[in-house]
């Protein structure tokens, strides 16, 4: 089939949408169907690139300020640049990953074109309104304003996937008029495995031989990777840990001047953005994974974590519970509840009997979430779409 996948936000963006996106891309294209990816470019110019044997259009983007890394697009000038690659590709499928610029674009071309159209919904505006320091009344209007906005476009598509049960619910409870299909991101399970050798890595991220917790993701406010490093100081009176924080973000900064104002610096290690390369061999190196956002829509780095064999902390919002089993493949807590997770990370890092069982179930946990599963459940929606 040819698929056309529409995302606003690709490579090389960090977060959880456009890695979707690009292993969706991969996937299918390793599957023997033929893909064409319509993102934002890599600079103020439009043209065709190639990233990992996928062949993407980048729309004319620019960065977006005080954002490092990303960039967007405004292709009201450039739509018929964009109908005329469309036409040419003349895909079997159309694909959203959202409903901002590139998106609505591309669907509005669908509909006229008559291109069967589907999308995903990666949409949380609590994801987004942090940026805008707003009022907390002003705040709640954004997010009406914005799942409103969603709503205009995604109850006009023949299929709406979301990555968790939650996702979908989350999404009808603000409105949206329809089911919704709760389809897994996936996770490369040949590719995360537990075992592998990171010890290399110690000396290039100059990492201590000690028990290790880590957190992967971006540093950005809402991720509350500050609310963890508050619970250290309580944890090192137990226990002897480093915790690894892999990623970059606006908070990056901030983070390191709380762990020096806690006294844990010695105990923590930033390593900034870590390639795919390095990443599932610093899984490795660890020994739990720990998430304290509330607002995952699904948690891709929890997944990698887990396939790599780790028990995983997560706070009991949003779609964390589904990926944790309290008590079995790890520990759940409160939001806010810092003594808990406190106690949490104490437990696993004091028995390792405990973090052992954990661990395994773990492992039982995440074979549901084989990408092999994940592509062939959009092929299915693909071949109903097509039809």
């Amino acid at each position: 089939m040819k698929i056309l996948i529409a995302a606003d936000t690709y490579y090389p963006h960090v977060n959880g949408a456009a890695y979707f996106a690009q292993r969706l891309a991969f996937y299918l294209n390793k599957r023997g169907h033929q893909v064409l990816v319509v993102a934002p470019s890599l600079n103020i110019n439009s043209e065709f690139f190639e990233h990992n044997q996928i062949k993407f259009f980048g729309v004319s983007s620019y960065p977006i300020p005080g954002i490092k890394g990303f960039r967007f697009s405004l292709p009201i000038f450039q739509k018929n640049k964009i109908k005329k690659i469309m036409k040419a590709f003349n895909p079997d499928v159309v694909h959203l990953q959202s409903h901002f610029y590139i998106n609505k674009a591309v669907f509005d071309i669908s509909r006229k074109a008559g291109y069967p159209i589907m999308g995903t919904n990666h949409f949380m505006p609590e994801n987004l309104v942090h940026y805008l320091h707003l009022p907390k009344r002003v705040e709640n209007q954004v997010k009406k304003f914005a799942w409103k906005q969603f709503r205009a476009v995604f109850k006009k598509l023949s299929f709406v996937t979301a990555p968790t049960k939650t996702a979908a619910n989350l999404a009808m409870k603000n409105g949206f008029p329809r089911e919704i299909i709760p389809i897994s991101n996936g996770i490369d399970l040949n590719h995360f495995t537990p075992g592998r050798n990171g010890e290399y890595l110690k000396e290039k991220y100059n990492l201590p031989n000690k028990p290790t917790l880590i957190f992967v993701g971006r540093l950005d406010k809402e991720k509350k990777v500050d609310f963890i490093l508050k619970a250290l100081p309580g944890v090192l009176k137990k226990v002897d840990i480093n915790f690894i924080v892999a990623g970059k973000g606006k908070e990056k900064e901030k983070l390191e001047k709380l762990a020096k104002r806690l006294k844990v610096e010695k105990n923590v290690s930033f390593l900034g953005f870590v390639p795919d390369e390095d990443l599932r061999d610093l899984f490795s190196l660890a020994d739990c994974f720990v998430n304290a956002c509330e607002a995952e829509l699904q948690c891709i780095a929890a997944m990698e974590a887990m396939a790599s064999g780790l028990p995983i902390i997560g706070v009991n919002a949003l779609a964390l519970p589904e990926l944790i089993q309290h008590g079995e493949s790890g520990y759940l807590f409160e939001p806010g509840d810092k003594k808990t997770l406190t106690g949490q990370i104490i437990n696993i890092f004091s028995d390792n009997n405990l973090r052992q069982r954990m661990a395994a179930k773990s492992l039982e946990m995440i074979k549901k979430h084989g990408i092999e599963n994940t592509i062939s459940s959009f092929e299915e929606l693909y071949l109903k779409l097509k039809k």
